[in-house]
């Protein structure tokens, strides 16, 4: 008896739990979404609002729209004065962010309930009555900012430039991965008012944006605000569904960039698949059993036994129209990038070909549970409860789908991670960047 009794533990422990969100969702007749959920755990409330834009909907010549548009949300309204918005929402106490994707745009807050009101007024006054507001001075100030931010966080910054360079290199130059979100500063450069307010005109009406509100809402009082603040606003033109497209890169592809370093780093990168198809779930579980934690193959092997490198990450990056797996290693001071290519190749041929067992897999499908479970209890901000009722909306078209996210990772099994590694991670279609310090090009992978 006391036996069955600890089979029947594991297995609860190893079951992936059912998750109950509840959340009302409905349609205004100007197409936005509204998604409403109801937590009265604390006297707050938070706004999440996503449109369904990202850097994938710009243009060659016209990129970082997407990311300046996330600057100039902050900037006034028509009828908001420029520094209200900060004004209301930090006055109360409350919080607020925004980012952007290849994908999407999100803005949130989280205040005090008894600011709902106010909150959805600053929302919907940027949602339909931005653009009068937008002058020749306010683009010239953010564009400023967001160059800036482009030197900070790439030009200038150690190993800043490599993503650009690997996007670059997989990516097609027409593709709408090729670039940073954050563009290029040619083309923040050359955009004009006109540019920048017919990007607007084409991606932020009601009908692309989905806004969820949680919280200690009452429904039927929160219904009636979102119907006196948004339902007037006039329905955006119609947005093409964004479609996955099926990339091939047939040859492996080597890169070098001397930069101001100390340490040497490593970036191996595979097309992958993009979020939610059929593989995306098992890539997201081999990086977990390749890298993440001390237990992790790569970890054990390049940091802990080998000691020839500092650190290692792997992961898969499932996005809307394709999908990246990568590898990066950082390496010891003047260690050879060759032997720290070599090792990895190592590394994945003894998965592929002895694969991994139940252990290995049961605590990276744990830690990806856990790290779902402990975002669930945030109303609000990144990654949290309104956060992801958005991400399923927009991404599958309805919000529920907590449970059927998490099953991808329950129903994975030791033969699905062999055959993943053994499609998608060949020698023979990867983009491999050697970053090392100037003057140092001998420590560069190669064949």
């Amino acid at each position: 008896m006391k036996r069955i009794f600890i089979l029947l533990l594991f297995a609860s422990l190893y079951a992936f739990p059912q998750i109950k969100i509840d959340f009302e969702k409905y349609v205004l007749p100007n197409g936005l979404q509204v998604i409403l959920h109801r937590d009265t755990s604390v006297p707050l409330v938070s706004t999440n609002i996503w449109y369904h834009v990202g850097s994938a909907r710009e243009k060659p010549g016209k990129t970082g729209f997407a990311h300046l548009f996330e600057h100039l949300m902050y900037e006034g309204s028509e009828n908001v004065p420029d520094g209200r918005y900060d004004e209301i929402v930090d006055g109360s106490g409350g919080l607020n962010n925004g980012s952007t994707s290849n994908d999407r745009t999100n803005y949130w807050t989280i205040v005090p309930k008894n600011y709902l009101e106010p909150v959805l007024w600053l929302e919907s006054d940027r949602m339909g009555y931005l653009l009068g507001a937008i002058t020749q001075e306010r683009l010239d100030i953010q564009r400023a900012v967001v160059k800036n931010e482009r030197r900070q966080s790439y030009e200038n910054q150690p190993y800043g430039m490599a993503y650009k360079m690997i996007l670059e290199a997989i990516y097609p130059p027409d593709f709408p991965y090729h670039w940073l979100t954050i563009g290029s500063q040619e083309d923040l450069d050359s955009a004009s008012l006109d540019d920048v307010k017919e990007f607007f005109k084409n991606f932020y009406g009601p009908n692309n944006a989905s806004l969820c509100i949680g919280g200690d809402i009452d429904i039927e009082e929160t219904k009636n605000l979102v119907d006196k603040y948004f339902s007037d606003i006039p329905t955006g033109p119609p947005v093409p569904k964004s479609q996955p497209v099926d990339l091939k890169l047939n040859n492996t592809k080597r890169l070098i960039l001397e930069d101001k370093v100390e340490l040497p780093r490593l970036y191996m990168f595979w097309l992958s698949v993009p979020d939610f198809s059929k593989d995306d779930a098992a890539l997201s579980l081999l990086g977990e059993i390749l890298a993440n934690g001390k237990n992790s193959r790569l970890y054990k092997s390049l940091v802990y036994e080998k000691q020839i490198a500092q650190e290692v990450f792997a992961f898969q990056q499932g996005m809307e129209l394709s999908g990246l797996f990568g590898i990066v290693v950082t390496g010891k001071p003047d260690q050879s990038l060759k032997e720290l290519e070599a090792e990895v190749r190592e590394q994945l041929n003894i998965l592929i070909s002895k694969g991994v067992d139940d252990k290995e897999l049961q605590r990276c499908k744990n830690i990806i549970k856990a790290n779902f479970l402990y975002r669930l209890q945030q109303v609000g901000g990144f990654g949290s409860k309104t956060d992801q009722l958005n991400y399923y909306n927009v991404f599958l078209g309805d919000p529920g789908k907590f449970n059927y996210d998490l099953e991808r990772y329950q129903n994975i099994t030791k033969n699905d991670i062999k055959i993943i590694a053994k499609k998608y991670l060949l020698e023979s279609n990867a983009v491999i960047l050697s970053v090392v310090p100037v003057g140092r090009k001998d420590l560069k992978a190669g064949e």
